[in-house]
Order: structure tokens, then sequence, then C-alpha cells
């Protein structure tokens, strides 16, 4: 089931998210509705602060940037109460983009290299070194859960020139080909 993604503006995804446990109400069917949410929009990951929920899990399927970085064919993943350790390696920017702000793409400068610990859907645990395009996606999605976004990591002059685009998001005074909630437009109810 396709779910509605959460805009830009909503308290949750400025929330540091919450540990789960391996009995967290159908987990498997969450993770089904999450793959299917971020595949229906186009994206590559998806956090569950992004529909609403916060709590520690998001979902990968970087296999679209397979062609520009062969790691990545058939990297689709599930990342529960992750943490990353250790980030490493020169800063690099890369242009980022997020369901939650649609059509807004900035430049975001991240390490090259990161060190996670993660429990996958079968509640395996996983310690592992990503890097480049990889690295960059996790850590996009891991700033979800820890309540941040790829705007918080820009300069801070280009973010206040981005601020009425910002707020027409959070009213719903955009179009998207997917479904969201809009903090702003709820309130008007």
């Amino acid at each position: 089931m396709k779910l509605a993604i959460v805009a830009y503006g909503d308290p949750v995804l400025k929330k540091v998210a919450e540990d789960i446990t391996k009995d967290y109400p159908d987990l498997d069917v969450l993770i089904g509705n999450m793959f299917e949410t971020m595949y229906g929009a186009n994206g590559v990951g998806l956090a569950a602060p992004q529909i609403g929920l916060p709590i520690r899990l998001f979902v990968i399927d970087a296999t679209p940037f397979a062609e520009d970085d062969e790691q990545l064919k058939d990297f689709r993943k599930v990342f529960i109460n992750a943490k990353i350790e250790e980030e490493k390696g020169d800063k690099w920017a890369f242009n980022e983009g997020c369901l939650s702000i649609p059509d807004i793409r900035e430049d975001v400068s991240r390490h090259q290299t990161i060190f996670i610990t993660y429990y996958d859907e079968n509640w395996n645990y996983h310690e592992a070194h990503f890097s480049g395009l990889a690295a960059r996606v996790i850590q996009h999605e891991y700033d979800h859960i820890e309540g941040k976004l790829f705007t918080d990591r820009i300069n801070p002059l280009r973010k206040t020139m981005l601020k009425s685009r910002l707020e027409a998001i959070s009213k719903g005074a955009i179009k998207v080909e997917y479904k969201m909630r809009f903090p702003v437009a709820k309130k008007r109810k």
C-alpha cells in the first residue's frame, strides 16, 4: 500500500527517531509499504519519519545509480536501529533531493566513507563500511532518523533563498505525482 509522504515543515521530520524491537507491530508489512511508497514516488530511499513514524527505520534501493557505481547493482537494503559509527574521507558535493521536499535539489557535501551498524529486516546484525554513492544515500536517509534534512546541510544563505519555496511545500502549494501530507494544510481543517 502506498503511504502518504510527510512534507517539509512537519515536526516529525525534525525529531530524533526511537529504536524499535523485534516485536514492532506488522514490521514486515510496514517495510513492504515503505518500498512500495518509495518506488511509487521514484525515490531511492525512504525513512520512517517521512511517513510520519518517528522510528529508526529506513529502506534503500539504489540500483538506479548502478550505471554510475557498479557496487549499487541490486543494492536494496533495510536499515533498522542504524547507527553511523564513523564517517571518514574527503567530503564531496552531490546534488540531492528528497521526497519530503519535492522539486528542490541542492549540492550537499558528505563524507566519502561510513562505518554503520544496523539490523536488517530479518533482525540480522550488520557492521559494514560503505563508500561513494552508497554511503551518500545511506547518510541522507540516516539524517532523517536523526531529525535532519538535506536543507540543514546547505549554505544558510542558499536556504534563506529557498524559504518561500519551502513554505509553499509545507502549505501544499505544489504539484506532486505521489500522495503527500502537508503540515500547514492539515492545520487549516
